[in-house]
């Protein structure tokens, strides 16, 4: 199978190539491109808006994308060298489908110009053959910048990228270390301490605030918890590792440094973001670094509608705040909804009217269609599955396939009767969520072992190795890292011996169970490390490595064949990189969702519905759409009704729920909930309607109910 074409680069970066062609013409006047007729008027003014502070506050299905794309191609196209602008977005396949866009719409209007139909103005750039618009993630940018810049700010270019389930593992390595588990109190788990850890960083709150308000029962075990992090600091301090926060942190540092700043900030004309609501504090913070040293132009674009990632660390704030952050600032708004029918656009508009603060906006469409949104309330879950499950079918026979159908609710356990339902009824389905390709257990394997390569002091990927030899359990594998020079948190001298020198030359003793497994390892490592990483292939390392790791994941894991199947497909994936570090580098920072993401989209006889958290459907849409659990304690969450702040996301998640939907939408309301979800059980509570769905949204929907009045007298009983 050949690799995913464009997932891996030579560098971090999409790098989409912006080359208009022709000679400047400083005498001809500046025609418009042709593609900038296809824009309505407030996009038309984002576009080509010369403000040095922009922020587009654009609202759902208002063409962001398209606008954000054009923007680039204008800039490019009024003579902004590519190579000076830097578009940072919130996934490397976003930045990947802008800059496609934009190079579409350059080559478009390079080819009417050689037609004579448009001036190629003053100012229009040259190919210059290696300009290229920066575009990525935050991380991404980090990495790459960090590499070049980062010698101010102590970072050693040859650093590598941990990603998170590996930041949670040297935490849990330095937690058993301390015996902090071993103690009479509970002691939080890997997964807490990184999730604490990485709050505290992008969230710029002090670790006191974070437990008292996050984790309030983790505060009495603060002083253990400081350690932890003091440690876990240090430790990839003297092994040349850096986490996704670090990433951030090292980057705002560097924007900020008096020296390395102005000299990375020089290297932009422009910088545009992407879901600006979706940003953090470090995020803003390192904007702000940018402009204050020398990048002249700021635009973001964003919906602070649509902020929803709180538990991300994101704020809200930012786009609040942005044009008292960057005075000067121009507004414009996108309100010309391409996506929804009015109706549907007059119940979301509704519901985010009554948000305590927001940009003001209003969505309107030109699209016809007059089906109002249902309101419709059940007596029960089990209700709610079968009117979902008929509806659903109904659409499907009037024409609209089951995949263009989506089911969405707050929670992933929202949907457990409903799932029984549709299993029930041959109705096919696929969820959005679960484990991620990378969070594999065998997948993280077979990168732990490629890591000691790379970086033969990275502890965990060590750590990981060790265990996966027969016999050998934590307390062994630190012995041995110990006897190869690997962690303690001290920088080993520069005449120690590397660990993978050390392994070959004078290996450590092993339990007998793992002697067999230790030669084999051995053996792979003398083949490896004696290979020149720019002659023999990722791909082929990786299959070498496999080899290796085959007997250990017979022993250790079910489905043995389907999970070497996986590293094939890493195999594959691998083959495009330009060198290992690269591609370590690119799949931590953007990495895969699953194999399926790997090969390509799945070629299914079947149609399927979709179900899905809210969370996970921001930036898709359907022809119909079902909302479930339309209650207090379901929506809003009862989980995140703290504070004001809390209900208000909540509030804008129902608004992204609602906005998915083009012609149709459907919002479920339970009046009763069976303890465990089980109709036949007679304990049972009574559930009130959405605090977000007031009267004022009401009336926007049709009312309905599945049940008779009769019904309704017994179930109140």
């Amino acid at each position: 199978m050949s690799p995913a074409p464009d997932r891996l680069t030579e560098h971090v970066f999409v790098r989409e190539t912006l080359r208009p062609s022709g000679e400047p013409s400083p005498d001809a006047a500046l025609e418009p491109p042709a593609w900038l007729e296809l824009l309505n008027v407030a996009q038309r003014q984002a576009v080509t808006c010369p403000d040095a502070r922009l922020l587009v506050v654009a609202g759902a299905g208002t063409g962001k994308t398209m606008t954000l794309a054009c923007r680039v191609a204008w800039l490019v196209a009024t003579g902004v060298p590519p190579e000076r602008i830097l578009l940072l977005t919130f996934t490397r396949r976003a930045a990947k489908e802008m800059l496609a866009r934009a190079a579409r719409m350059q080559a478009s209007a390079s080819a009417s110009s050689r037609d004579g139909t448009v001036g190629r103005g003053p100012g229009r750039a040259t190919d210059r053959g290696s300009g290229r618009v920066w575009g990525g993630t935050f991380h991404a940018a980090a990495n790459r910048l960090l590499r070049g810049f980062g010698g101010p700010v102590g970072i050693r270019p040859d650093f590598t990228v941990m990603d998170q389930a590996d930041a949670a593992d040297l935490m849990n390595l330095i937690r058993g270390e301390r015996r902090l588990g071993e103690r009479d109190r509970r002691f939080p788990r890997k997964d807490t301490l990184a999730a604490i850890y990485s709050r505290t960083v992008n969230a710029q709150i002090r670790l006191a605030e974070v437990l008292e308000r996050d984790y309030p029962w983790c505060a009495e075990e603060i002083d253990g918890i400081r350690d932890v992090f003091g440690r876990y600091v240090e430790r990839k301090r003297a092994a040349n590792v850096l986490d996704y926060d670090d990433l951030l942190l090292y980057w705002r540092a560097l924007a900020n440094d008096r020296g390395g700043g102005p000299r990375m900030a020089r290297l932009f004309d422009h910088v545009l973001v992407d879901e600006y609501q979706d940003t953090n504090a470090l995020q803003a913070d390192v904007l702000t670094g940018l402009v204050e040293h020398g990048t002249a132009n700021l635009t973001v674009v964003g919906d602070d509608a649509q902020a929803i990632y709180a538990f991300r660390s994101a704020t809200v704030r930012n786009i609040f705040d942005f044009p008292t952050t960057f005075p000067g600032t121009t507004v414009i708004r996108l309100e010309q909804n391409y996506r929804s029918v009015p109706p549907v656009l007059d119940a979301s508009n509704a519901v985010i009217r009554l948000a305590k603060q927001r940009h003001e906006k209003t969505l309107w469409s030109a699209r016809s269609g007059a089906a109002r949104p249902v309101l419709l309330t059940h007596l029960d879950e089990a209700a709610q599955s079968d009117a979902v499950c008929q509806s659903v079918l109904d659409a499907r026979e009037r024409g609209i396939p089951l995949r263009h159908q989506a089911v969405l609710f707050r929670a992933a356990h929202h949907s457990d009767l409903l799932e029984v339902e549709l299993a029930r009824r041959n109705i096919p389905f696929v969820k959005y969520g679960g484990l991620k390709f990378l969070e594999a257990a065998h997948v993280k394997d077979v990168l732990a072992v490629l890591r000691i390569f790379e970086n033969p002091r990275d502890e965990v990927s060590w750590f990981r190795t060790l265990q996966l030899l027969d016999g050998v359990g934590p307390a062994a594998a630190r012995r041995i890292c110990s006897d190869l020079g690997v962690g303690g948190g001290d920088p080993a001298p520069s005449s120690t011996p590397m660990p993978l020198r050390r392994l070959l030359d004078s290996p450590p003793s092993v339990p007998a169970a793992a002697r067999e497994g230790f030669e084999s390892l051995r053996a792979m490592v003398k083949m490896l490390d004696e290979s020149d990483d720019r002659r023999l292939p990722v791909g082929t390392q990786i299959d070498r490595i496999a080899e290796f790791l085959e007997p250990a994941f017979v022993r250790l894991y079910p489905n043995a064949g389907a999970r070497m199947r996986d590293v094939e497909q890493l195999a594959n994936l691998a083959s495009g990189a330009a060198s290992r570090a690269t591609f370590l580098s690119d799949l931590t920072l953007d990495p895969p969702a699953s194999t399926g993401d790997l090969a390509g989209a799945p070629h299914l006889d079947e149609d399927w519905l979709v179900l899905s958290t809210i969370h996970s459907a921001k930036g898709c849409e359907w022809d119909e759409v079902h909302v479930l659990h339309a209650s207090d304690g379901c929506i809003p969450s009862d989980m995140a009704t703290g504070d004001a702040e809390q209900i208000e996301e909540e509030r804008r998640l129902l608004y992204v729920a609602l906005t998915r939907a083009k012609d149709r939408l459907f919002v479920h309301f339970p009046l009763r909930y069976h303890v465990g979800g089980r109709p036949r059980s007679d304990r049972h509570s009574y559930a009130q309607l959405s605090r977000f769905l007031a009267p004022s949204v009401r009336e926007h929907f049709d009312e309905r109910t599945s049940f008779s009045d009769d019904e309704a007298g017994v179930a109140s009983q």
